[in-house]
């Protein structure tokens, strides 16, 4: 789901609300954020597509600094948009957020010079549960933009989701 927040602005600057329980909950956003991270990144840096196992974790993205291309892919069994991903730009001038629920992975890449990425986070990380896919696995075919991409080590060798998809633990109930 893709957030536009109200922005109050004029010449000197803008204040808006990042985050408003209520608001959230009334566009069926009902989870609760346990931990908030923050990363920076240089111009072409892909993190992802990363999720957790076990209960799973749902995630609020923002760009406060720089640009963004952020993807999701569908990991839930059964569901009629299983592998497949969808991209959004989330950028300091635009202010989106992106809620990437619960059986989905997640990752970007920095179109700008620099990005600082903000997202909650409704569980705690835990290195025993993360995993991930392949940012580049033909199979999802996620169309990153046209630029020289830097991935970690860890996601520069993650596994192709034909690979794991038979040991997800995230099924489709109905809806996204």
């Amino acid at each position: 789901m893709l957030l536009q927040p109200v922005v109050h602005g004029d010449e000197r600057g803008f204040f808006h609300e990042t985050y408003r329980r209520e608001a959230y909950a009334t566009l069926g956003i009902h989870d609760e954020f346990v931990q908030d991270n923050h990363s920076r990144s240089a111009h072409g840096v892909v993190r992802g597509m990363h999720f957790q196992v076990g209960r799973g974790i749902a995630k609020l993205v923002r760009c406060a600094r720089g640009a963004i291309v952020d993807v999701v892919v569908d990991l839930r069994r059964g569901s009629p948009t299983f592998g497949e991903w969808e991209a959004f730009e989330l950028t300091d001038s635009n202010l989106r957020q992106l809620y990437c629920p619960i059986g989905f992975a997640h990752g970007f890449c920095v179109t700008g010079e620099m990005a600082d990425v903000l997202y909650k986070q409704t569980g705690y990380y835990d290195s025993a549960l993360e995993s991930g896919i392949a940012y580049d696995d033909p199979d999802v075919g996620v169309e990153w933009p046209d630029i020289e991409l830097l991935p970690s080590q860890r996601d520069a060798t993650a596994p192709r989701l034909r690979d794991i998809d038979a040991d997800l633990p995230f099924v489709y109930e109905g809806r996204a």
